[in-house]
């Protein structure tokens, strides 16, 4: 099968990034990709939470969900909506990072909320404190997309395995994670940790990521790493996008994942043990 990753620069302007993406949807489309995934936070990428509560909508009136599912109709593909920032009924104004998975009449098959918050300060001067805008989900997501069994993830989940065996352990065959990676860690660690989780499940991995700077006309930018990566099931990267804005494709053996795990059957091997 033909997969396709829009690896993305996305403002802090809904309206601007929708028009980009669809575009590029397409695009992916006319190239003979059936399955097509966006990155973490297609809809938008802001420094600034004040400008987020103005532009971010609830799931049910957001317009790029809603433009993303029409397209998907109209072109006949399955769509991975890395994450939507989206608005919520906490209390205390959080928002969800939502992630999509649209079948091909345009109808959501199911939806994940990323479970793991980046809180860290990489240097002296770049902290993150994600748990202070959104809030976390708590429901791991496995999905049957007809094709295949996708196991659904968002960007700093890729650094809890436990996540990924439950999710290969519940018939994940594809892992997606979507991503909006810093440029500090995505260098030290995006690799390793992606091929890692392939190996490790004998899953392919989907990584459709941002890339580069983010740009808005208001407040302070921010840097992504790019790179977006397809990893197959024995630990082969069969796509590196670099850092460059565009649409690309790989083709996916879906063979390979029963062929990985028959030589190394690591998920039948597990057993329970006492301790630490």
């Amino acid at each position: 099968m033909k997969v396709a990753i829009l690896q993305l620069s996305v403002s802090d302007d809904p309206a601007a990034n929708l028009a980009k993406t669809r575009a590029m949807l397409a695009q992916a489309a006319a190239q003979g990709a059936t399955f097509i995934l966006t990155p973490e936070v297609t809809n938008c990428i802001s420094t600034s939470r004040d400008h987020q509560r103005d532009v971010l909508l609830h799931e049910g009136d957001d317009r790029t969900l809603a433009a993303l599912c029409e397209d998907a109709a109209a072109l006949g593909v399955t769509l991975l909506i890395g994450s939507l920032g989206l608005k919520t009924e906490d209390a205390d104004g959080r928002f969800a990072n939502r992630s999509f998975l649209i079948r091909p009449d345009g109808g959501i098959i199911a939806r994940y909320d990323k479970i793991h918050m980046f809180d860290v300060q990489l240097t002296p001067t770049e902290t993150w404190k994600e748990s202070a805008a959104y809030r976390p989900g708590a429901q791991a997501v496995v999905a049957d997309a007809g094709f295949a069994k996708i196991g659904m993830s968002i960007c700093y989940d890729v650094r809890f395995p436990a996540l990924y065996q439950a999710l290969a352990y519940a018939g994940a065959q594809i892992l997606t994670v979507p991503a909006a990676f810093s440029p500090v860690t995505g260098a030290a660690h995006w690799h390793t940790l992606l091929r890692a989780r392939a190996i490790e499940t004998g899953c392919f991995v989907i990584a459709p990521a941002q890339t580069g700077t983010h740009a808005s006309k208001t407040h302070k930018t921010r840097d992504t790493y790019g790179h977006s990566l397809v990893v197959a099931p024995w630990g082969e990267v069969i796509l590196d996008a670099g850092t460059e804005e565009g649409i690309y494709v790989a083709d996916l053996d879906l063979a390979q994942i029963d062929a990985a795990r028959a030589k190394v059957p690591s998920l039948s091997h597990k057993r329970t043990f006492d301790g630490p």
